[in-house]
Protein backbone atom coordinates (compact mmCIF):
# COMPACT_ATOMS: atom_id res chain seq x y z
CA UNK A 1 0.00 0.00 0.00
CA UNK A 2 2.83 2.19 0.98
CA UNK A 3 4.27 1.43 -2.93
CA UNK A 4 0.83 2.43 -4.10
CA UNK A 5 0.81 6.19 -2.14
CA UNK A 6 4.35 6.71 -3.21
CA UNK A 7 3.93 6.25 -6.82
CA UNK A 8 0.04 8.13 -6.87
CA UNK A 9 2.37 10.86 -5.18
CA UNK A 10 4.82 11.31 -7.74
CA UNK A 11 1.99 11.27 -10.12
CA UNK A 12 0.33 14.36 -8.92
CA UNK A 13 4.38 16.09 -8.16
CA UNK A 14 5.02 15.46 -12.13
CA UNK A 15 1.51 17.15 -12.69
CA UNK A 16 1.80 20.46 -10.61
CA UNK A 17 5.50 20.64 -11.71
CA UNK A 18 4.13 20.42 -15.58
CA UNK A 19 1.77 23.07 -15.06
CA UNK A 20 4.01 25.54 -13.26
CA UNK A 21 6.99 25.17 -15.63
CA UNK A 22 4.25 25.50 -18.29
CA UNK A 23 3.00 28.81 -16.78
CA UNK A 24 6.58 30.11 -15.59
CA UNK A 25 7.90 29.20 -19.55
CA UNK A 26 4.39 30.99 -20.79
CA UNK A 27 4.51 34.33 -18.98
CA UNK A 28 7.91 34.98 -17.18
CA UNK A 29 10.88 33.41 -19.22
CA UNK A 30 12.02 36.30 -21.82
CA UNK A 31 13.00 34.08 -24.58
CA UNK A 32 10.36 32.43 -27.32
CA UNK A 33 9.27 29.55 -25.52
CA UNK A 34 6.08 26.90 -26.58
CA UNK A 35 4.90 24.44 -23.79
CA UNK A 36 3.58 21.48 -24.69
CA UNK A 37 0.05 22.36 -22.39
CA UNK A 38 0.63 25.50 -24.01
CA UNK A 39 0.66 24.55 -27.72
CA UNK A 40 -1.92 22.47 -27.36
CA UNK A 41 -4.36 24.35 -25.77
CA UNK A 42 -3.96 27.07 -28.44
CA UNK A 43 -4.26 24.28 -30.91
CA UNK A 44 -7.69 22.42 -29.54
CA UNK A 45 -8.80 26.05 -29.16
CA UNK A 46 -8.80 27.05 -32.53
CA UNK A 47 -10.88 24.07 -34.20
CA UNK A 48 -14.27 25.62 -33.01
CA UNK A 49 -13.53 29.08 -34.17
CA UNK A 50 -12.05 28.13 -37.90
CA UNK A 51 -15.39 26.09 -37.77
CA UNK A 52 -17.34 29.03 -36.98
CA UNK A 53 -15.29 31.08 -39.56
CA UNK A 54 -16.09 29.09 -42.23
CA UNK A 55 -19.44 28.79 -41.25
CA UNK A 56 -19.96 32.86 -41.08
CA UNK A 57 -18.52 33.12 -44.77
CA UNK A 58 -18.52 36.62 -44.97
CA UNK A 59 -15.04 38.78 -44.66
CA UNK A 60 -16.55 40.93 -41.57
CA UNK A 61 -17.94 37.54 -39.36
CA UNK A 62 -14.89 35.83 -40.16
CA UNK A 63 -12.83 39.01 -38.92
CA UNK A 64 -15.04 39.21 -35.88
CA UNK A 65 -14.56 35.32 -35.27
CA UNK A 66 -11.06 34.90 -34.83
CA UNK A 67 -10.47 38.10 -33.00
CA UNK A 68 -12.07 36.48 -30.34
CA UNK A 69 -9.56 33.17 -30.41
CA UNK A 70 -6.74 34.59 -28.92
CA UNK A 71 -8.37 36.07 -25.98
CA UNK A 72 -10.17 32.86 -25.38
CA UNK A 73 -7.41 30.93 -25.58
CA UNK A 74 -5.39 32.62 -22.86
CA UNK A 75 -8.67 32.12 -20.81
CA UNK A 76 -8.59 28.83 -21.58
CA UNK A 77 -4.83 28.31 -20.83
CA UNK A 78 -5.43 29.97 -17.73
CA UNK A 79 -8.31 27.08 -16.36
CA UNK A 80 -6.20 24.70 -18.11
CA UNK A 81 -3.65 24.94 -15.43
CA UNK A 82 -6.05 25.90 -12.66
CA UNK A 83 -7.51 22.38 -13.39
CA UNK A 84 -4.01 20.74 -13.82
CA UNK A 85 -2.81 22.02 -10.36
CA UNK A 86 -6.31 20.34 -8.70
CA UNK A 87 -5.84 17.32 -10.14
CA UNK A 88 -2.21 17.17 -9.10
CA UNK A 89 -2.92 17.91 -5.73
CA UNK A 90 -6.11 15.51 -5.70
CA UNK A 91 -3.27 12.90 -6.32
CA UNK A 92 -0.93 14.54 -3.17
CA UNK A 93 -3.23 15.19 -0.78
CA UNK A 94 -4.82 11.04 -1.23
CA UNK A 95 -1.06 9.64 -1.11
CA UNK A 96 -0.47 11.70 2.38
CA UNK A 97 -3.22 10.59 4.16
CA UNK A 98 -3.92 6.61 4.17
CA UNK A 99 -7.16 7.09 5.57
CA UNK A 100 -8.57 9.94 2.99
CA UNK A 101 -10.98 9.11 0.37
CA UNK A 102 -10.73 10.36 -3.49
CA UNK A 103 -13.58 11.79 -2.75
CA UNK A 104 -12.62 14.21 0.09
CA UNK A 105 -9.25 14.45 -1.80
CA UNK A 106 -10.88 16.17 -4.39
CA UNK A 107 -12.86 18.30 -1.77
CA UNK A 108 -10.06 19.44 -0.18
CA UNK A 109 -8.04 20.55 -3.14
CA UNK A 110 -10.48 22.38 -4.83
CA UNK A 111 -10.74 24.72 -1.28
CA UNK A 112 -7.22 25.04 -1.17
CA UNK A 113 -6.65 26.67 -4.44
CA UNK A 114 -9.67 29.32 -4.08
CA UNK A 115 -8.16 29.51 -0.47
CA UNK A 116 -12.32 29.58 0.53
CA UNK A 117 -11.36 26.89 3.49
CA UNK A 118 -14.62 25.07 3.39
CA UNK A 119 -12.77 21.64 4.65
CA UNK A 120 -9.34 21.87 6.68
CA UNK A 121 -6.77 19.25 6.75
CA UNK A 122 -6.40 16.82 9.56
CA UNK A 123 -2.58 15.87 9.69
CA UNK A 124 0.84 18.55 9.36
CA UNK A 125 1.07 16.82 5.67
CA UNK A 126 -2.43 17.80 4.71
CA UNK A 127 -1.94 21.50 6.18
CA UNK A 128 1.23 22.12 4.17
CA UNK A 129 0.23 20.69 1.04
CA UNK A 130 -3.03 22.78 1.26
CA UNK A 131 -0.94 25.96 1.94
CA UNK A 132 1.57 24.97 -1.17
CA UNK A 133 -1.88 24.66 -3.46
CA UNK A 134 -3.18 28.10 -2.47
CA UNK A 135 0.09 29.81 -2.90
CA UNK A 136 0.36 28.34 -6.28
CA UNK A 137 -3.56 29.64 -7.22
CA UNK A 138 -2.89 33.02 -5.86
CA UNK A 139 0.92 32.62 -7.95
CA UNK A 140 -1.06 32.08 -11.02
CA UNK A 141 -3.66 35.00 -10.67
CA UNK A 142 -0.85 37.46 -10.30
CA UNK A 143 0.86 35.95 -13.10
CA UNK A 144 -2.12 36.73 -15.45
CA UNK A 145 -2.42 40.04 -13.74
CA UNK A 146 0.76 41.20 -14.44
CA UNK A 147 0.64 39.57 -18.02
CA UNK A 148 -2.39 41.15 -19.65
CA UNK A 149 -1.49 44.15 -19.54
CA UNK A 150 2.26 43.76 -20.96
CA UNK A 151 0.72 42.00 -23.46
CA UNK A 152 -1.84 44.56 -24.79
CA UNK A 153 0.75 47.15 -24.54
CA UNK A 154 2.55 45.82 -26.94
CA UNK A 155 -0.73 44.85 -29.01
CA UNK A 156 -1.17 48.72 -29.03
CA UNK A 157 2.61 49.86 -29.90
CA UNK A 158 2.49 47.36 -32.76
CA UNK A 159 -1.12 48.37 -34.13
CA UNK A 160 -0.76 51.92 -33.78
CA UNK A 161 2.25 51.51 -36.54
CA UNK A 162 -0.29 49.26 -38.74
CA UNK A 163 -2.79 51.68 -38.90
CA UNK A 164 -0.43 54.53 -39.71
CA UNK A 165 0.12 52.49 -43.11
CA UNK A 166 -3.76 52.21 -43.61
CA UNK A 167 -3.41 55.65 -44.03
CA UNK A 168 -0.58 55.63 -46.53
CA UNK A 169 -0.86 52.33 -48.31
CA UNK A 170 -4.79 51.45 -48.12
CA UNK A 171 -6.94 48.53 -46.04
CA UNK A 172 -5.51 46.00 -46.89
CA UNK A 173 -2.32 47.71 -47.25
CA UNK A 174 -0.01 47.39 -50.54
CA UNK A 175 3.12 48.83 -52.25
CA UNK A 176 1.62 50.06 -55.30
CA UNK A 177 -1.07 52.04 -53.08
CA UNK A 178 1.56 53.15 -51.22
CA UNK A 179 3.62 54.55 -53.81
CA UNK A 180 0.22 56.42 -55.55
CA UNK A 181 0.08 58.07 -52.72
CA UNK A 182 3.23 59.41 -51.79
CA UNK A 183 3.64 60.26 -55.42
CA UNK A 184 0.59 62.59 -54.86
CA UNK A 185 1.62 64.26 -52.15
CA UNK A 186 5.17 65.09 -53.18
CA UNK A 187 6.91 62.77 -50.86
CA UNK A 188 8.80 60.09 -52.65
CA UNK A 189 11.66 61.82 -52.22
CA UNK A 190 11.26 61.82 -48.22
CA UNK A 191 10.65 57.65 -47.59
CA UNK A 192 13.67 57.77 -45.31
CA UNK A 193 11.99 58.11 -41.96
CA UNK A 194 8.99 55.84 -42.90
CA UNK A 195 12.02 53.51 -43.14
CA UNK A 196 13.43 54.23 -40.28
CA UNK A 197 10.12 53.70 -38.21
CA UNK A 198 9.36 50.35 -39.54
CA UNK A 199 12.96 49.32 -38.83
CA UNK A 200 12.48 50.11 -34.90
CA UNK A 201 9.01 48.33 -35.68
CA UNK A 202 10.47 44.84 -37.26
CA UNK A 203 12.69 44.79 -34.17
CA UNK A 204 10.37 45.68 -31.61
CA UNK A 205 8.31 42.93 -33.70
CA UNK A 206 10.88 39.73 -33.15
CA UNK A 207 11.06 40.58 -29.57
CA UNK A 208 7.57 40.74 -28.98
CA UNK A 209 6.50 37.89 -31.18
CA UNK A 210 8.44 35.60 -30.25
CA UNK A 211 8.36 36.34 -25.72
CA UNK A 212 4.87 36.45 -26.79
CA UNK A 213 3.67 34.05 -29.14
CA UNK A 214 0.15 34.73 -28.14
CA UNK A 215 0.18 38.36 -29.79
CA UNK A 216 0.46 36.85 -33.14
CA UNK A 217 -3.23 35.75 -32.88
CA UNK A 218 -4.11 38.98 -31.80
CA UNK A 219 -6.22 40.79 -35.26
CA UNK A 220 -6.50 44.60 -36.41
CA UNK A 221 -8.89 46.49 -35.11
CA UNK A 222 -9.62 47.44 -39.13
CA UNK A 223 -11.16 44.83 -41.10
CA UNK A 224 -8.89 44.60 -43.69
CA UNK A 225 -5.44 44.92 -41.75
CA UNK A 226 -3.67 42.57 -40.07
CA UNK A 227 0.57 42.93 -38.81
CA UNK A 228 1.59 40.55 -41.36
CA UNK A 229 0.27 41.47 -44.29
CA UNK A 230 1.43 45.54 -43.25
CA UNK A 231 4.67 43.92 -42.70
CA UNK A 232 4.79 42.42 -46.18
CA UNK A 233 3.27 45.60 -47.99
CA UNK A 234 6.65 47.68 -46.03
CA UNK A 235 9.37 45.14 -47.09
CA UNK A 236 7.68 44.74 -50.83
CA UNK A 237 7.40 49.02 -51.06
CA UNK A 238 11.31 48.93 -49.65
CA UNK A 239 12.04 46.24 -52.05
CA UNK A 240 10.33 48.08 -55.22
CA UNK A 241 12.16 51.15 -53.97
CA UNK A 242 15.47 49.83 -54.30
CA UNK A 243 15.06 47.67 -57.54
CA UNK A 244 12.66 49.76 -59.85
CA UNK A 245 12.41 53.15 -58.96
CA UNK A 246 14.85 55.48 -60.78
CA UNK A 247 15.21 58.13 -57.48
CA UNK A 248 18.08 59.07 -55.36
CA UNK A 249 18.43 55.71 -52.93
CA UNK A 250 19.91 55.91 -49.19
CA UNK A 251 21.27 52.78 -47.64
CA UNK A 252 18.01 52.96 -44.81
CA UNK A 253 15.45 50.56 -47.32
CA UNK A 254 18.08 48.48 -47.43
CA UNK A 255 18.19 47.96 -43.50
CA UNK A 256 14.75 48.21 -43.35
CA UNK A 257 14.35 45.24 -45.68
CA UNK A 258 16.82 42.90 -42.92
CA UNK A 259 15.61 44.01 -40.23
CA UNK A 260 12.11 42.85 -41.27
CA UNK A 261 13.18 39.43 -43.28
CA UNK A 262 15.07 38.66 -40.00
CA UNK A 263 12.12 39.30 -37.96
CA UNK A 264 9.84 37.26 -39.98
CA UNK A 265 11.54 34.01 -40.14
CA UNK A 266 12.43 34.43 -36.24
CA UNK A 267 8.64 34.66 -35.59
CA UNK A 268 8.22 31.93 -38.52
CA UNK A 269 10.95 29.69 -36.60
CA UNK A 270 9.28 29.63 -33.62
CA UNK A 271 6.43 28.64 -35.24
CA UNK A 272 8.03 25.90 -36.95
CA UNK A 273 7.34 27.10 -40.92
CA UNK A 274 9.94 26.23 -42.63
CA UNK A 275 12.06 28.58 -43.79
CA UNK A 276 15.35 28.73 -45.55
CA UNK A 277 17.75 31.05 -43.61
CA UNK A 278 20.18 30.88 -46.82
CA UNK A 279 18.08 30.92 -49.81
CA UNK A 280 19.60 31.40 -53.43
CA UNK A 281 19.37 34.91 -54.73
CA UNK A 282 17.01 32.70 -57.74
CA UNK A 283 15.29 30.52 -55.60
CA UNK A 284 11.41 30.33 -56.32
CA UNK A 285 9.30 33.28 -54.71
CA UNK A 286 5.59 33.22 -54.95
CA UNK A 287 5.68 35.98 -57.16
CA UNK A 288 5.24 35.81 -60.62
CA UNK A 289 7.38 37.90 -63.39
CA UNK A 290 4.43 38.14 -64.87
CA UNK A 291 2.80 40.20 -61.84
CA UNK A 292 5.99 42.10 -61.41
CA UNK A 293 5.63 43.50 -64.83
CA UNK A 294 2.14 44.11 -64.67
CA UNK A 295 3.21 46.38 -61.38
CA UNK A 296 6.12 48.27 -63.19
CA UNK A 297 3.35 49.39 -66.08
CA UNK A 298 1.17 50.65 -63.52
CA UNK A 299 3.72 52.65 -61.12
CA UNK A 300 4.63 53.88 -64.91
CA UNK A 301 1.10 55.04 -65.43
CA UNK A 302 0.86 56.53 -62.37
CA UNK A 303 4.45 58.57 -63.23
CA UNK A 304 6.98 57.09 -61.20
CA UNK A 305 10.49 56.64 -62.64
CA UNK A 306 11.06 53.76 -63.20
CA UNK A 307 14.30 51.79 -64.38
CA UNK A 308 14.71 50.97 -68.05
CA UNK A 309 16.32 47.74 -67.35
CA UNK A 310 12.97 45.19 -66.38
CA UNK A 311 15.18 41.98 -66.41
CA UNK A 312 17.89 43.57 -63.97
CA UNK A 313 14.90 45.13 -61.98
CA UNK A 314 13.32 41.50 -61.66
CA UNK A 315 16.47 40.47 -60.78
CA UNK A 316 17.00 42.60 -57.69
CA UNK A 317 13.56 42.59 -56.20
CA UNK A 318 13.43 38.45 -56.36
CA UNK A 319 16.50 38.57 -54.83
CA UNK A 320 14.95 40.53 -51.84
CA UNK A 321 11.85 39.38 -51.54
CA UNK A 322 13.64 35.20 -51.55
CA UNK A 323 14.50 36.45 -48.19
CA UNK A 324 10.90 36.64 -46.86
CA UNK A 325 9.07 35.40 -49.18
CA UNK A 326 8.20 31.64 -47.27
CA UNK A 327 8.20 33.29 -43.93
CA UNK A 328 5.62 35.96 -44.95
CA UNK A 329 3.66 33.83 -46.30
CA UNK A 330 3.54 31.19 -44.10
CA UNK A 331 2.64 33.39 -41.33
CA UNK A 332 -0.39 34.96 -43.25
CA UNK A 333 -1.61 30.98 -43.03
CA UNK A 334 -0.79 30.88 -39.65
CA UNK A 335 -2.84 33.35 -38.57
CA UNK A 336 -5.09 33.47 -41.51
CA UNK A 337 -4.72 36.74 -42.23
CA UNK A 338 -7.42 38.52 -44.59
CA UNK A 339 -6.84 38.38 -48.19
CA UNK A 340 -3.76 41.41 -49.25
CA UNK A 341 -1.67 41.39 -52.53
CA UNK A 342 1.39 39.41 -53.15
CA UNK A 343 0.84 38.17 -49.04
CA UNK A 344 -2.39 36.49 -47.76
CA UNK A 345 -3.87 36.12 -51.00
CA UNK A 346 -1.44 33.23 -51.73
CA UNK A 347 -1.88 31.19 -49.19
CA UNK A 348 -4.18 28.37 -50.49
CA UNK A 349 -2.20 24.62 -49.98
CA UNK A 350 -0.51 25.79 -46.59
CA UNK A 351 -1.53 23.36 -43.76
CA UNK A 352 -0.32 24.50 -40.10
CA UNK A 353 -0.03 22.33 -37.19
CA UNK A 354 -3.26 20.89 -35.30
CA UNK A 355 -4.11 18.81 -32.75
CA UNK A 356 -3.48 15.89 -34.19
CA UNK A 357 -0.22 16.65 -36.67
CA UNK A 358 2.30 18.65 -35.74
CA UNK A 359 4.56 19.65 -38.77
CA UNK A 360 3.51 22.36 -41.55
CA UNK A 361 2.68 21.03 -45.11
CA UNK A 362 4.00 23.62 -47.61
CA UNK A 363 3.37 23.63 -51.44
CA UNK A 364 5.95 23.76 -53.67
CA UNK A 365 6.50 26.65 -55.67
CA UNK A 366 6.00 25.34 -59.39
CA UNK A 367 6.68 28.56 -61.20
CA UNK A 368 10.27 30.09 -60.20
CA UNK A 369 11.52 33.69 -61.07
CA UNK A 370 12.32 33.78 -65.02
CA UNK A 371 16.15 34.53 -64.85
Amino acid sequence: MLVARLAVFAVGAVIVQAVLRSAVRTVVVPRGEQPALTRLTFAVVRVPFDALARVRGDVEGREQTLARYAPAALLTLVLMWVLGVIAGFVFLFWAADGERTWSESIYLSGSSITTLGMRAPETPAGFLLAFAEAVIGLGIVALMISYLPTLYSLYSAREAEVVKLDVRAGSPPTALELFTRMQRVGWLDALDPMWESWEQWFVELEESHTSHPALQFFRSRRLGSNWTTAAGAVLDAAAIATSVLAIDQSAQAAITMRAGFLALRSIAQFQGIPVDTDPAPNAPISVHRQEFDLLLDELTAIGLPVVEDREQAWRDFAGWRVNYDRALIGLCALVEAPAASWSADRIDGWRRPGVLHKHWVVPALETPPSW
